[in-house]
Order: C-alpha cells, then structure tokens, then sequence
C-alpha cells in the first residue's frame, strides 16, 4: 500500500480545538501523500484543489461526490464553483489551521475522482 492510499484508508477523528494545527513541516510531508494538484497556502493554514469539467452537470455531480464524502467523514470543505469549474478548500476552523483531517478528505477526494 502506497502513502496515497494510507491517509484515504484512515477515518477523520472529531477536532473540537485544544490541539495545536500541523506545522509548516507536518503540512509538507502530507501534502507529498495527495494529488500534487493541491496547493498548501502561503500561511499554512489550508490547502485548495481546483477542477475544470466539460459541463455544469460533471460540475455538480462532482460536488454531490464531495459532499458525500464531507459528510461521511464529518469534516466540511468549503467549495465554491461555475458553469464548469470547481475549488475546494480544506482547513479546521476549530483550530484555525489544518489537521490530518483536511488531509484524510482530500485523498478520499483524489481516489474518488480519478482523472
């Protein structure tokens, strides 16, 4: 089993705060365990995935994709989207800052969406 599919065989794990959010260093190892297409921010607080599809339908099919898996693992993006892209953004409000969570859900999403 590659380190891909570690972090999607993993469960989120409720965050209601008191723990500190992922290093910068932390952040970096596991963003080498997703798709390279995400982006980890400037501040080191999120990370954001962008799509193009061929149509609004793939578009919101995509999303229903999305929000099943959020919903599923109780951790929530924020995505927003237009005729024919969408962005997702993955970070913990509880602790102002990403956690293995963001990460679990963004390779659940990668497998999810094998394109």
């Amino acid at each position: 089993m590659n380190n891909k599919s570690d972090l999607s065989s993993k469960k989120c794990l409720p965050c209601e705060g008191g723990i500190d959010a992922l290093n910068k260093q932390d952040a970096k190892n596991f963003m080498s365990k997703i798709h390279k297409d995400w982006i980890l921010s400037k501040d080191n607080k999120s990370i954001l995935r962008e799509f193009k599809f061929k149509n609004h339908y793939e578009v919101i099919s995509a999303i229903n994709l999305i929000a099943w898996i959020s919903h599923k693992e109780d951790h929530h993006p924020e995505v927003t989207f237009g005729y024919s892209n969408l962005s997702i953004k993955f970070f913990t409000y509880a602790i102002d800052g990403l956690s293995e969570n963001d990460f679990i859900c963004a390779a659940k999403i990668d497998n999810a969406m094998k394109f």
